[in-house]
């Protein structure tokens, strides 16, 4: 994994666990921070990149993303694109 796709998938991370304590979470979290940081992460991934992790950050598939980072890409079904 090259040093860009290891912040994204931190980025990616970090956005998981504020989603998952959203419900709690008073006040709610500001998530566009993290989303502005995942998509300018998202332009820093080098030629070469597997075109399916392009695809889920340009068309904000962030958790098929993450999937794709750790290694669970089988995990991602296809969506209405016919993209895996």
């Amino acid at each position: 994994m090259t040093e860009a796709e290891q912040n994204l998938l931190k980025a990616l991370d970090e956005l998981d666990s504020a989603v998952r304590l959203m419900a709690t979470a008073n006040p709610k979290p500001n998530l566009m921070p993290l989303f502005e940081r995942i998509d300018h992460l998202g332009t820093q991934l080098p030629q070469g990149t597997d075109p399916n992790l392009s695809h889920y950050i340009q068309r904000k598939s962030y958790e098929k993303a993450r999937l794709f980072l750790q290694g669970r890409n089988l995990e991602n079904r296809a969506g209405s694109c016919g993209s895996r």
